[in-house]
This record gives C-alpha cells, structure tokens and sequence, in this order.
C-alpha cells in the first residue's frame, strides 16, 4: 500500500521550494497552485508575497521560475500577467504517477495522517411507523459518509437513532395486550418486510381509532406509558415485539436500498435511557441548566422565540417526563466517553437545524465537546416533487419509500432491457442490473446535489442515459469494459516515453485528482463532489474515446497499449468512486 503524491502536491512543493530560496525571510509561503485553463496549474501566491516584501512581483517571478529545474516533473513554466506562473507538467510525469496509482490496491490515494473516530447518526425510521421519501436523505447521504470516511482510514461507528420511544407506544401497548394476536405471522416461514408493515400499519390505526373515540382504553393507554418509562417487564416485553417486527420491515426497505444495517449499530433513542436521569443531574450541577417554572432548562442569548423571549432548550418538563434534547445530549456522552469518538456527525432533515445547535452548544458548556471533539449536522434539503413542491402522492400523501423503490428498479429495467440484446444480457442479468441502475439511480440524484439543497425527485431525468446520472457513469464503466475484452491478447502498460494527445492529458491529469478529491469530501462531507468528479472523470474519458482510437482504428503497439492503460485505471476509478456512493458498477449494460 503506497500512497502517491499527486501532480498538483509535487508542482506546489517545487514552486514553494523555489519562493522560499527567492525569498528566504518569508517562511513557509503556499504559492496557491490551482488547475487552470491555459496550462496545467497556475500560481497565484507570488502576488500576495511580492506585496507583503515589497518587491516587484514579475521580477520576483522570474527569479522563481530561474530556481525551479525544468525535466522529468515541469516540462514549462511562464510568467504571465502581474505575476502569474502558468506551469506545463511533462507527459511522462503525468504517465509515470498514474503508473504508480495503478500498481496501488487503493489507487495511491493516502490515508489521512489525523484520522480518528467518527460517529455518524443516520438512517433514523420510526418503530411502527412507515418509511417515506423523507427518510431517503438521511439514509443514502450517511451510508456514502461512512464509506467514504473509512476509505481515508476513519475509524467510523455506525449508529441508528431509531425513534422507539414516547408517549405513543401506550397506546399500541395496551392495545396488543387487549388484542393479542394482532403482531402474529400467517406461518413460520420467513416474514417479509410488507407483512410485517401491514400488521403495525392495521395495529397502529386501529389502536389510533379507539384511544380516539373510547376515554376508558385511553386512560388505560396512558397508564401503560408510565409502566414502560418504569420498566415494568409485560410491558417492556410487548414493547420489543413492536421493535422486533419494525426491525423485519426497516432491514427489508434497506436491503433493498442495498444497504447493509447491522443490528448492533441500531441503538434507539431507548438505549439511553438508563442515563436521562443522570444527564439531567451533571447539567443541573454544573450551572448549564436551571430550573425554570420546573422544567431543566438551558436558555441562548441569540435564541428567541415569535415573542422575542428567549426560547430554552428544555432538557427535563415540569412533570418529570424527558424531552429528545435529554436523550441526545445523554447520546452525546455515551458517544464521546464509551466510543472514543473525536467526531460526531448528525445526518439530520435541516428543519432540525436549530434543536442541534442548541443540543451541541449544551454539550460544549457541559464539557462533552471541545476542540477536540467536535460536533456536526449535516444537514439535508426536502425532497421535492418535479412541480417544485414537496413531494406527495395525487392524493396529498407522503410517498411511502419502498413504492418509490420499486417504480425506479421498473423503470430502470425497462432501459437496460432495450439495449440487453446487443450486449447479450441473460433474463437474470436484466433483473439484477436493473436494480443496481435503478437504485444507484435514485442514490446518485440525491448525492449529486449539495445534501444542504432541495432536490427534485423525477425519475425520468433519473434514468436517461443522458447527462448528469449514475446510468450514464455506470454506462461509461461497462463501455470501458467492453473495450479491454475487445482488446484481445493485446494488454495495458503504461508507457511514459510517448507525447501524449490533448484528450489523453485532460483524462490523465484528472485521474490524478482522485486522491485530493477524496481528502476534501471527506474533510467537508461532501458526497456530491465524489458525485461530481465521476461525472467529470466520465465525460473526459467519452471525449478521450472520441478522439484517441483505442482498438479500433488499430493504433500503434505502444500507443494502444498506453491508451488501454488509461482506459483500465478510469474504470478501477469509476468503480471505486460509486463504491463509495454506495452504487454498483455492472460489467456488462
């Protein structure tokens, strides 16, 4: 396992080498190296020093570029403007560093020296209840976060805040007790997630109806929810069974999301209840919360309400009961002192935005987080309807998730069946890629957009072939393949004696990015720039097929082989990156 350095970092250590001999009383100086559209890089960091020495830029850029040795890494190098430097790296440099990436397991890509441990909150459905298109976002973002984390070498601990607490449960409680029957299976055979569904749907709007409509069952009811928050074992014991039945439906919907949630890391907002009361106390003692009217309470100067008062969080209510600001910040503390962790993100709908910052400030006054544990809402935009609107059924219904699945797997099967023939797909070649294009469609639409942005959820722009989708990356990956079968006996080797053409730097040079690309998603999660680089990455490659023959017309021995190397470490690239997103890459489309 070697790390590779890219281009970019072997140009900028050249450049900075050569600043620091021209001007030594400037120390360390970045010469802020950026790709550029006349050269390769441009640097732009001679402007900003020349200001603070005193000295002319041009002349100081000229001295630079005298100190830096053109040969294997800079073919050229030129002043231009008030000081620019535009700088030409050598093909062969740019062919032995992608050679260098492709003898890598991990594409040379490093990992990061600070790594840590992160924890990261997504994918949070609630027991007994229905997932729906708000439930998307959370799920597709946090899973490619923790891929992409653990690729730089995070330690990453997944946990699935699951809501299977509150208030409502003594209701289903008591009704299940009442109605015993109504959670059993129709056999012993497996469940399946639909099943499961259908009984805690028709349970919970039954029992809905009578706490409704019948005062003696809801006294019964709420009588039951003081029995759970006790621990009363009945209770607790009915209580799982929703759980476990919600567990068969939610492990359903992710698998087929193609997802992989292990029950460990499935700790509901009931794991930390054991800790609420204690929270409550290290708050109180601390000074951070005060009672108030007799709730625990922590107020803001910058957060007031419509009234202009201050708006608190309000840890404990004055009736005992515990609020979701007690169980995060007691998730906070289990995360930091028993996990180890140095990050915390929380992969949660943006309307939430203000109950985490006031969370988070808490834990900060309290002493759970500090400059070495730090605290993040990534927080994600509505899903919306190809009207603009928030997306809904004809009937003004939240979208239930699995019919969204199923409607995208339908229609993406219907394209990979029109081109099956040509490729020569078998009957269970079409199903399969048809879920992997299907749902690799619905996971790229949402990561190609800033998580923090609303998107438009249409599956006909989804599954078009064209523009900026999954399908047409996962096209250009099988496009690829296709090629290095039809290449027969004759094999990629990269060759860095060769002058390369235009389209085979842009490729190349892009190629090398993948390493830094990776370092700044994760450093910012930023899923959707993995998104964008793939799509780059597949644009520059059908430009590249274009212009630069790679079988067909047969071009010269080396050349050919040069052009399949490039052509292999773009597709080993391309697979990677969706990886990470959580989309697979099949052989043949």
């Amino acid at each position: 396992m070697a790390s590779v350095p890219s281009l970019a970092s072997s140009v900028n250590q050249r450049v900075a080498d050569a600043l620091a001999s021209a001007l030594p009383e400037a120390g360390g100086v970045d010469p802020l190296l950026r790709r550029s559209d006349r050269a390769d890089f441009q640097a732009n960091g001679i402007l900003a020093l020349a200001k603070k020495a005193k000295a002319n830029p041009r002349e100081l850029a000229a001295t630079v570029v005298e100190g830096i040795p053109a040969g294997d890494l800079i073919k050229e190098i030129e002043v231009s403007g008030p000081g620019f430097l535009n700088i030409t790296v050598a093909d062969g440099a740019i062919i032995s560093t992608l050679a260098a990436r492709a003898a890598d397991d991990r594409l040379g890509v490093p990992l990061n020296a600070s790594a840590g441990t992160t924890v990261i909150d997504y994918a949070q459905p609630n027991v007994a209840k229905e997932m729906h298109v708000g439930h998307l976002r959370s799920a597709v973002i946090g899973a490619a976060m923790v891929e992409i984390l653990e690729f730089t070498g995070e330690k990453v601990v997944r946990r699935h805040h699951i809501g299977d607490w509150g208030t409502q449960f003594g209701m289903l409680i008591q009704y299940l007790l009442e109605h015993p029957h109504e959670l059993d299976h129709k056999s012993d055979a497996e469940v399946s997630g639909e099943e499961a569904m259908s009984n805690l749907n028709r349970l919970y709007k039954a029992s809905r109806a009578l706490f409704d409509s019948d005062e003696e069952f809801k006294t019964r009811a709420r009588a039951r929810v003081v029995d759970l928050q006790a621990g009363e074992p009945e209770t607790l014991a009915l209580w799982q069974r929703f759980v476990d039945e919600s567990k068969i439906y939610f492990y359903s919907v992710f698998n087929k999301l193609d997802m992989d949630i292990q029950d460990p890391d499935v700790v509901g907002e009931s794991g930390y209840n054991d800790m609420l009361v204690e929270t409550c106390k290290l708050l109180e003692e601390s000074g951070v919360a005060v009672r108030s009217n007799g709730a625990l309470c922590v107020f803001f100067e910058d957060v007031k309400g419509p009234d202009g008062n201050p708006t608190p969080l309000i840890v404990q209510k004055s009736d005992g009961g515990f609020g979701y600001a007690a169980t995060d910040l007691s998730a906070i503390r289990d995360r930091v002192t028993n996990l180890g962790a140095t990050e915390l993100i929380y992969v949660v709908d943006a309307r939430q935005s203000l109950h985490f910052k006031m969370v988070f400030e808490t834990a900060r006054r309290a002493g759970w987080l500090n400059d070495e544990v730090k605290a993040v809402q990534l927080a994600f935009g509505t899903v919306l309807g190809k009207d603009g609107k928030p997306f809904k059924t004809r009937e003004g219904e939240t979208v239930r998730l699995v019919d969204l699945l199923d409607e995208a797997v339908e229609r993406a099967t219907a394209v990979v069946r029109e081109k099956a023939e040509k490729v020569g797909l078998t009957e269970s070649e079409i199903v399969e890629n048809g879920q992997y294009v299907g749902i690799g469609a619905v996971k790229y639409a949402d990561l190609s957009t800033s998580a923090a942005r609303d998107y438009k959820f249409d599956l006909d722009q989804m599954v078009s072939l064209n523009g900026d989708t999954s399908v047409y990356l996962q096209y250009a990956y099988a496009r690829i393949k296709s090629i290095l079968r039809r290449a027969g006996d004759r094999k990629p080797v990269a060759h860095p004696e060769l002058e390369l053409a235009p389209a085979e730097r842009a490729l190349g040079l892009h190629l090398d990015g993948f390493g830094e690309l990776i370092a700044e998603a994760a450093a910012e999660h930023a899923p959707h720039k993995v998104a964008a680089y793939l799509y780059q990455l597949s644009s520059l490659f059908t430009t590249f097929y274009t212009e630069c023959p790679v079988v067909k017309p047969e071009p010269e021995l080396v050349v050919g082989e040069n052009r399949l190397f490039l052509c292999e470490l773009t597709a080993r690239t391309l697979s990677k990156g969706m990886s990470l997103l959580g989309i697979r890459t099949p052989e043949k489309l």
